[in-house]
């Protein structure tokens, strides 16, 4: 999950103080690949110490999951516009303020969505060609909910089809949504797979509650491709759940 901007959109706003820091953080370069590879995101700065000290990092492979009596999820994402901008490490939408996510007596307020290929969770040990995370932010303090749900190739899906065919190709370029409608990148179904988790980028903090959607959503094959040109390997590998519980609704 990529919150860079997410963060620097926070401090501009002087709604996070905590996320300053974390901003120095996420400032250095890093990648996917090499020297700048996941293995070595704490020695690119020491904001980053938890990508490697922490206990409770993200992604992991979902097995062994606990059927729970927990909150269903109710979705309050609203149409309208938005902005889709290509950051350099994955192809991210900014939400306008008023789309919610209420889990029991928590509600989160969607800020941005992206996306990951291959999926950065696994389900079993299999891996899905991608995975989108809705990025949201608690009413009442700094932690994050991110909904992660699975892409699949299949039959084609309209509001992703919308947004692949306007991907910007170039690092740093910004295109407006004017009729950006998230709910359409939703499945039918939201039973969902929940744990305590990490960013699954710098600085890695561990202040997630993940929400991972068990049904995938079908996407036209060509439309996962037009994200692959662009970003052919954008997952952190996989962490050690570390005796964490993994509940499970559906």
């Amino acid at each position: 999950m990529h919150r860079r901007s997410l963060i620097k959109g926070f401090v501009a706003l002087g709604m996070c103080p905590i996320c300053a820091e974390a901003a120095r953080g996420a400032g250095s370069h890093w990648g996917y690949l090499g020297p700048d590879g996941p293995e070595h995101w704490a020695d690119l700065d020491k904001e980053n110490f938890t990508c490697s000290a922490g206990t409770q990092q993200s992604p992991i492979n979902i097995t062994s999951a606990v059927r729970a009596d927990i909150p269903q999820i109710a979705v309050g994402w609203q149409k309208g516009r938005g902005k889709m901008v290509n950051n350099g490490h994955t192809i991210q939408v900014n939400m306008p303020p008023g789309s919610t996510l209420t889990r029991g007596d928590r509600v989160y307020e969607l800020v941005q969505f992206h996306f990951h290929a291959p999926s950065e969770h696994q389900v079993a040990g299999n891996s899905f060609p991608m995975e989108a995370h809705f990025v949201h932010k608690a009413a009442d303090g700094d932690t994050l909910a991110v909904l992660g749900v699975f892409l699949r190739p299949g039959a084609t899906n309209t509001s992703f089809a919308e947004l692949a065919a306007a991907f910007p190709a170039t690092s740093g370029i910004e295109v407006p949504m004017h009729a950006l409608d998230p709910n359409g990148l939703l499945p039918a179904s939201l039973g969902y797979w929940t744990y305590e988790g990490s960013l699954t980028t710098p600085p890695c903090s561990e202040n997630v509650e993940w929400m991972v959607v068990m049904e995938p959503v079908d996407v036209d094959p060509a439309d996962i491709e037009r994200f692959t040109v662009l970003y052919p390997s954008n997952a952190r590998p996989m962490n050690s759940p570390n005796r964490r519980f993994i509940l499970r609704l559906g």
